[in-house]
């Protein structure tokens, strides 16, 4: 089964920015919506944000503000945009897909609903 590919991972002193890329044509049906996740050394993946087929968004708490999920109008990529980045951003990033049923409800916050995984890309921060 074809997975997405994250690029655009990289170092940044905090307070910089980043764009992630996440290329999905596998998941551009409308049955499906893509999202975001991260894992920080020593913690358990967490969710950043979820983008639904028509564009309504949701964030984890913890980057509301900060990031933006974006995707281009065919959905065959998906985008984060980081702004103001902290230390506490630095993680492996994940993108992922999700069926649509589960992308606006709370359910998008549990792991094991996501269907299929990236291989991730690594954001270092640095104070």
């Amino acid at each position: 089964e074809e997975r997405p590919v994250e690029s655009g991972g990289g170092s940044v002193l905090a307070g910089g920015s980043l764009t992630l890329s996440c290329a999905a044509s596998a998941y551009s049906a409308s049955r499906w919506c893509m999202g975001w996740w991260r894992q920080a050394p020593g913690k358990e993946r967490e969710g950043v944000a979820v983008i639904s087929t028509a564009g309504g968004t949701l964030y984890g708490d913890s980057v509301k503000g900060r990031f933006t999920i974006s995707q281009d109008d065919a959905r065959n990529t998906v985008y984060l945009q980081m702004n103001n980045l902290k230390a506490e951003d630095t993680a492996k990033y994940y993108c992922a897909a999700v069926g649509a049923l589960v992308c606006l409800s709370t359910d998008w916050l549990t792991e094991n609903r996501w269907h299929i995984w990236g291989q991730g890309t690594h954001v270092n921060v640095s104070s």
